[in-house]
C-alpha cells in the first residue's frame, strides 16, 4: 500500500555554489559520512550531492513533513547497492516516523544531468 509520494528537482549549480561557499560545514549538515565519501569520490561531485539533496527532500515530502523538526537531514541516508540501485536507510527520527506512519519501506529513484538532479520517493506500508 502506498502511504505517500514525493518528488524534488534541484539545480546542480545551486548545490555546487553552497558547497563552494560553505564547504565541509554544508556537507555535514545535509549528508551522513558515507554519503559524503561517496559523492566526493567522483571527479565532479556536485550532481551526486544534488541527487542526494533532492532525494532527502522527496522522502520528506512522501512522509508529509518536509525537512524540519520531525524529520531532519541526518535522519535520512541514501546509499547504493553493488548493482548501483539507490536505497534508503532511516535513522533516529526517520525510523520513528516510519513506524508511526505504519510504513515498512521507502523506495527512491534518482536521476541527474549536468544541470539538474531529481528524485522520486514512495513510502510503502
Amino acid at each position: 500500500m502506498i502511504l505517500g509520494t514525493g518528488i524534488d528537482i534541484i539545480e546542480v549549480a545551486r548545490i555546487a555554489q553552497s558547497f563552494e561557499k560553505f564547504g565541509e560545514r554544508f556537507l555535514k549538515r545535509i549528508l551522513r559520512p558515507d554519503e559524503i565519501a561517496y559523492c566526493l569520490s567522483h571527479k565532479f561531485p556536485a550532481p551526486h550531492l544534488a541527487a542526494r539533496f533532492a532525494a532527502k527532500e522527496a522522502i520528506s515530502k512522501a512522509f508529509g513533513t518536509g525537512i524540519g523538526a520531525q524529520l531532519g537531514w541526518q535522519d535520512i541516508e541514501v546509499v547504493r547497492r553493488e548493482s548501483g540501485e539507490p536505497f534508503v536507510i532511516l535513522h533516529d527520527n526517520g525510523q520513528k516516523l516510519l513506524a508511526a506512519r505504519g510504513g515498512n519501506r521507502v523506495h527512491i529513484s534518482l536521476s541527474h544531468t549536468e544541470n539538474y538532479a531529481t528524485a522520486m520517493a514512495i513510502l510503502e506500508g
